[in-house]
């Protein structure tokens, strides 16, 4: 996917709201979850302390009592992290009641170091614990036979926070794991529907190349409705284009029939007249018939250049237009030399391609002494809109042009030797011919001592 694509652009979005959603609902499931795990931690700790309180305090003497069920079996397993201790508070004299597994240990208390209650009375705390590992407390402050007139106790009890922490560490690995799987599936799938979403697309590209190259001359098949719409209208401006083509070319071929016939009189009239004002009349008459055909045959090539769908394969072009260029210049015993890549070819009519090659080879066996040299490639597409370009060199063994001459050769006929036949205007024809299909004329020197020119066209 290139960077500024289609493609790259819905892939982009959607996997960065994945990235975004997956840790945000993540985040938000793993606070849920350790919230529950809090809750019934918490919820345990606070059963705990009111079996704790009733069975040790609920006694009708003024002293607590050793609680007889065990409730939790870590309570006698020593430094188990679980722990419950009975003690007086603020300095009165009494018994401390402690659980084995807090052994000799104190736990301190909430209610000493001044942390408010909850709503139910009760005081939490979390602290390092007989062992280093923190313990999160819970106490509440009561007396013997819930009598306010005896001395008031401090009951703890306490949990090891280290199995919260790891309990929901455990279950933050799992969550990580199972998101960053849902990710990556997320982003396959993100990839899979961007390339399925725009493969009509690539069917209208692959239909339009179809057309371009002459194989089909219309759009066809059946596209998605979002779609269909496009279809229509390319078929619409491919029609068109026919229309206007076919209009440009009945008004040029009744131009020309309007044109040619008064000038054919005046020419005849002017040749039968034998005095000087005649002669002028039929070389301007002459003048005029050429610079009309000329620019007929410009308003031909516009049209058939804009057509849509006409190929033309450079080999089978090339090869008969050498051999009968050879004939015409058989008295020279000139030898035309000519390579072609395989499946080169030209995106337009044959009729205009032979009339570039006939012009160049022709001015090449006109100039040269005994050989000209042809050859024909496809350069790889680059750039914006990436189109691939017909490369054509055709050079010559002759004298050659200095820079200065070739700047000046092509304008409008202008001609550098009269002592050759021909109007002057082959390279004139040959750069509008090349300009209305998008390319160009260039010329050189040849390595081979005579001009080189050097034609790009489109390809197909």
């Amino acid at each position: 996917m290139r960077l500024n694509s289609l493609a790259l652009r819905l892939f982009a979005t959607s996997a960065a709201w994945t990235l975004l959603a997956l840790p945000l609902a993540g985040y938000i499931i793993y606070s849920l979850y350790r919230d529950d795990v809090q809750l019934s931690f918490d919820a345990q700790l606070r059963k705990l302390l009111t079996q704790i309180t009733v069975d040790s305090m609920g006694t009708s003497g003024d002293v607590p009592v050793i609680p007889p069920n065990l409730y939790e079996p870590l309570f006698e397993v020593t430094q188990s992290g679980w722990y419950w201790q009975v003690r007086p508070i603020d300095g009165a004299p009494g018994r401390t009641l402690v659980s084995p597994s807090l052994a000799t240990a104190v736990l301190p208390s909430p209610y000493e170091r001044r942390f408010p209650t909850d709503t139910s009375g009760t005081r939490w705390m979390n602290v390092p614990g007989p062992t280093g590992s923190t313990i999160r407390i819970l106490e509440f402050i009561d007396s013997p036979g819930h009598d306010p007139d005896n001395t008031k106790y401090s009951i703890i009890v306490a949990g090891p926070l280290d199995w919260f922490e790891a309990t929901v560490k455990k279950f933050r690995t799992r969550l990580t794991s199972a998101l960053a799987l849902v990710g990556i599936g997320l982003l396959a799938a993100t990839v899979f529907q961007v390339r399925f979403g725009l493969l009509p697309l690539r069917r209208i590209e692959r239909g339009l190349a179809s057309i371009r190259s002459g194989e089909v001359e219309r759009l066809e098949g059946q596209l998605p409705a979002e779609i269909e719409p496009l279809q229509t209208e390319l078929n619409a401006l491919i029609d068109s284009n026919q229309d206007i083509i076919e209009r440009a070319r009945t008004q040029v071929g009744n131009l020309a029939h309007a044109l040619k016939t008064p000038l054919a009189v005046i020419t005849n009239e002017a040749r039968d007249d034998r005095s000087k004002f005649g002669a002028k009349v039929a070389e301007q008459a002459q003048l005029m018939r050429d610079q009309i055909s000329h620019y007929l045959d410009r308003a031909r090539m516009a049209a058939r250049a804009g057509a849509i769908g006409r190929v033309t394969p450079v080999d089978t072009t090339v090869e008969p237009l050498v051999r009968a260029i050879e004939r015409i210049h058989g008295e020279k015993g000139i030898a035309i030399s000519f390579s072609v890549q395989a499946g080169a070819q030209f995106q337009g009519e044959k009729q205009d391609l032979e009339e570039m090659l006939g012009n160049l080879l022709d001015n090449a066996c006109k100039w040269g002494k005994a050989h000209a040299y042809l050859a024909a490639a496809v350069d790889a597409p680059t750039g914006a809109p990436r189109r691939k370009r017909l490369k054509i060199t055709i050079e010559d063994d002759g004298p050659g042009l200095s820079p200065e001459q070739r700047a000046k050769i092509g304008k409008r006929g202008l001609r550098l030797d009269e002592t050759k036949p021909g109007s002057g205007l082959g390279l004139s024809i040959v750069s509008d011919l090349a300009s209305s299909y998008r390319g160009t004329l260039a010329l050189d020197a040849s390595e081979h001592g005579g001009l080189k020119a050097i034609l790009e066209l489109p390809a197909a």
